[in-house]
């Protein structure tokens, strides 16, 4: 591969050799041209997409990610601080680092790419001839995740939902991967843990393209609401250290602070998170908040009506028990609106998705 080339039939291209033997600091660029999105000014134009690589001999491939949706801040923070401190000499193999992943995404601060709406998390294996979305989950799948053996994809709650931090962990494909992706977990050492039997994107998020190669990964939920959590960005910036010198890329982990004790949950269905179902939109009372623990039957918030206040609020309750894992932000709230998500206690590996009520 040249390295003008950075995957087959890819227009995305870049000025530096992917396989150095060096600490490299560039852009992929993506041109805007081929799809007629560079706007009246820019016909000829790329976006660019920072990325950083170190290679230091034989060793593992890590890739770490962030920006994947362009309004989750807590990953970009993390991974551009570890950067700018990591050294060829810390390394024993190969990192590479996305710190904004959907660039477009980034630079509007959406969630979204605003040059064809694309969630990079849903394009996944992409297109060469795609839209941008698309060209760059190609790249990423093509040219990054067949280098590396894992993968750290950091998220976070965006615009509209906060997290209970955590790490996340998929159900690999062979039982026998189980041991080793909880150990990942335990190692990062958040304090909650979620191990997820599948994900929201399916076969198209980066999970499915990590499966489609062989590559073990690990993901968080680290905050949201649009703001930065000082705790959570603490406590994952400590896990990533350890992780990556779990996994045998860094010769020494970069932190003295210890793994916190993992409660290891699973994620309930979607059809058993708690939904708002008020035909009118009112403005939305959580009655418990990230952490707690709730019982089926519950109530866990009202819903207050502006235009009529003087009409009772209506009760949302929880379908199953569980710790609250995720919450809305908006208070604006009506019926299909996800208000909370719940996690229940992972004790086997024959756990499924199918919630035991």
């Amino acid at each position: 591969m040249n390295s003008n080339s950075p995957g087959r039939q890819s227009k995305i291209w870049m000025d530096l050799d992917l396989d150095a033997e060096r600490k490299q600091v560039g852009f992929f660029r993506l041109p805007l041209a081929v799809h007629d999105r560079s706007g009246d000014d820019a016909g000829y134009n790329y976006e660019p997409i920072p990325f950083i690589t170190i290679r230091n001999g034989d060793g593992p491939g890590v890739l770490l990610m962030a920006g994947n949706h362009g309004n989750e801040y807590e990953g970009q923070i993390i991974l551009m601080k570890l950067v700018q401190e990591l050294q060829v000499d810390d390394v024993c193999g190969r990192i590479i680092v996305l710190p904004a992943a959907n660039a477009p995404a980034v630079r509007a601060d959406r969630r979204n790419s605003p040059l064809d709406d694309g969630n990079l998390n849903r394009q996944f294996p992409g297109a060469p001839d795609g839209g941008p979305t698309a060209m760059i989950a190609h790249l990423i799948e093509s040219a990054l995740l067949t280098r590396v053996d894992y993968a750290v994809d950091l998220h976070s709650g965006s615009l509209s939902a906060e997290y209970l931090p955590c790490a996340v962990v998929a159900r690999p494909p062979e039982s026998a991967r189980i041991d080793d992706a909880l150990d990942r977990l335990r190692v990062f050492g958040m304090p909650i843990g979620m191990f997820i039997e599948h994900s929201t994107g399916g076969d198209h998020a980066l999970i499915g393209a990590c499966r489609r190669q062989g590559v073990h990964h690990l993901s968080t939920e680290l905050g949201g609401g649009g703001s930065v959590s000082r705790e959570a960005l603490r406590i994952a910036e400590h896990g990533l250290r350890r992780l990556l010198h779990h996994v045998g890329v860094l010769r020494r982990p970069l932190t003295a602070q210890p793994p916190q004790e993992c409660r290891v949950l699973r994620r309930v269905p979607a059809s058993d998170y708690i939904y708002a179902d008020s035909s009118e939109r009112g403005l939305f009372e959580p009655l418990v908040g990230l952490g707690d623990e709730v019982a089926a039957g519950q109530t866990v918030g009202l819903i207050h009506f502006t235009t009529t206040p003087w009409r009772e609020p209506e009760s949302v309750t929880a379908k199953v028990g569980g710790v609250v894992l995720c919450r809305r932000v908006p208070a604006r709230t009506g019926r299909g609106d996800c208000v909370f998500v719940i996690g229940r206690d992972w004790t086997s590996p024959l756990a499924t998705a199918v919630s035991d009520r």
